[in-house]
């Protein structure tokens, strides 16, 4: 029997877009790390929801092929500390539970993002 992959069980390119269109909603409205949104124009905003949407793909083990920057020359510079990754990561958690994602779906996910603290978090 084929394993599927994350991305598959995640319901595809839809599914991930899905799960970041709700993610951008509350990251962007929270206080203390809603800035790094602040003073982008929805054409930004449509372009980054489309490559983070790219990128998790592929991650998930999607057929996506994703052109744009790595994540650590991504945020270089933008002085994201380790507390708001954690807030990051809070709402990512959030987001997951209200889709219902099921528990094996959301310790991956969760374990995917956490493992990218390296190349964002600078301080």
């Amino acid at each position: 029997m084929k394993q599927t992959t994350l991305y598959e069980r995640l319901g595809g390119y839809d599914g991930i877009a899905g799960f970041v269109d709700s993610f951008f909603s509350r990251v962007q409205a929270d206080q203390q790390i809603g800035r790094f949104w602040q003073h982008r124009g929805d054409d930004g905003l449509i372009r980054e929801k489309r490559i983070t949407v790219d990128y998790l793909s592929l991650a998930m083990g999607g057929p996506v092929h994703y052109t744009d920057r790595d994540l650590r020359t991504t945020h270089k510079g933008m002085g994201i500390s380790a507390s708001d990754w954690s807030v990051f990561l809070g709402h990512a958690a959030q987001t997951m539970e209200a889709l219902g994602l099921p528990q094996q779906e959301y310790q991956e996910v969760y374990a995917l993002l956490g493992n990218l603290e390296g190349d964002i978090v600078e301080e």
